[in-house]
């Protein structure tokens, strides 16, 4: 299946790989119920508040440095409900300033009106639907319902938005319910996907589980290749599984996501998934490995933000780059 998945996937796309960046807006989420997820935590929800956001600067940061690491955003999301809708437009047409092209999304159910108004800055909706099977996912999702989403995905369709979306393997599916998954990317005529492995959270009911194998997690992903050969296809991988991006990548995927490129750039963990790209015979767009040298502060400088908030994000970004440095130093 996965010899049969890359061929197709040669087939329809070019050789590069990219690395695609979520940038999470906030740690904590209205609904919070989840069963896997580590916002349904108590510790989790102690921690961050209902009213925990992040800085505007700390998030356009990191759009600074996925444009010019030349990583994708992938899409801006976070906990749902935490910011008025007048506050998530400023945010997407900032990190529109900074990218010069239109983002995507995934941060709950919108309304018509709401898609509208973000029409100029969005090129693409993205649902976290998480798992096909409705019965599964009512009694793992309890408060976040398929049909809301279902319906958010046709509208903006309708409205000229590309449409995605996202599922966690390893949640009680089956391998036969890949037939459910076909059924809801053809129904909803969907241009992306992103696939996760569960990720065993202590205080889930998961806590004890494993997550999925990378055999059979990589299987999902060749089987949607196959069945879509021109859908475009990103696969999550964590700091524990990234021996396993270059699988993924053979398998049918577009991209690799999910893996915390800032937090461990530059490192033996980075090296590597950029090596079994590269293996692969998909070397990866842009770096997980190398700063450019270029004049941060000038390229900040020139956007078209206040300058107070450049002055905050040029204080963010110098965090972020002795960190950065200080892991390349440390592999070398």
């Amino acid at each position: 299946m996965i010899e049969q998945a890359n061929k197709k996937y040669f087939e329809n796309f070019p050789r590069e790989s990219y690395y695609g960046r979520c940038i999470f807006l906030s740690w904590y989420c209205e609904r919070g119920t989840c069963k896997f997820c580590f916002r349904s935590t108590t510790k989790h929800k102690i921690k961050h508040a209902s009213s925990a956001k992040r800085s505007m600067a700390s998030i356009l940061v990191e759009a600074v440095l996925a444009k010019h690491l030349e990583w994708n955003i992938e899409f801006l999301t976070g906990g749902y409900g935490i910011y008025p809708f007048n506050e998530l437009l400023e945010i997407i047409q900032n990190v529109n300033k900074i990218l010069d092209k239109k983002v995507w999304i995934n941060l709950g159910s919108f309304t018509t009106e709401e898609l509208k108004q973000l029409k100029p800055y969005v090129e693409g909706i993205c649902a976290s639907i998480e798992t096909t099977d409705e019965k599964l996912h009512n009694e793992l999702c309890p408060d976040k319902p398929i049909k809301p989403y279902s319906n958010m995905l046709k509208k903006a369709k309708e409205l000229g938005f590309k449409t995605s979306m996202t599922i966690v393997i390893g949640l009680g599916e089956k391998e036969q319910d890949f037939k459910l998954l076909k059924q809801f990317i053809q129904e909803h005529n969907l241009d992306r996907i992103t696939f996760y492995a569960l990720k065993p959270v202590k205080g889930t009911i998961f806590e004890n589980k494993q997550g999925p194998t990378t055999e059979y997690y990589a299987d999902w992903i060749a089987k949607t290749r196959t069945a879509f050969p021109k859908i475009e296809i990103i696969a999550g991988t964590t700091a524990r599984r990234y021996n396993e991006a270059g699988t993924l990548l053979r398998a049918g995927a577009n991209a690799i996501t999910k893996f915390p490129a800032t937090k461990l750039f530059g490192t033996e963990q980075a090296k590597v998934i950029e090596q079994e790209a590269e293996k692969k015979g998909r070397p990866m767009k842009g770096t997980l490995t190398k700063l450019p040298k270029i004049d941060w502060n000038s390229q900040i400088d020139n956007l078209e933000l206040k300058p107070a908030l450049k002055e905050q994000i040029k204080t963010k970004l110098r965090q972020y780059l002795e960190a950065m440095e200080k892991n390349i130093n440390n592999r070398r």
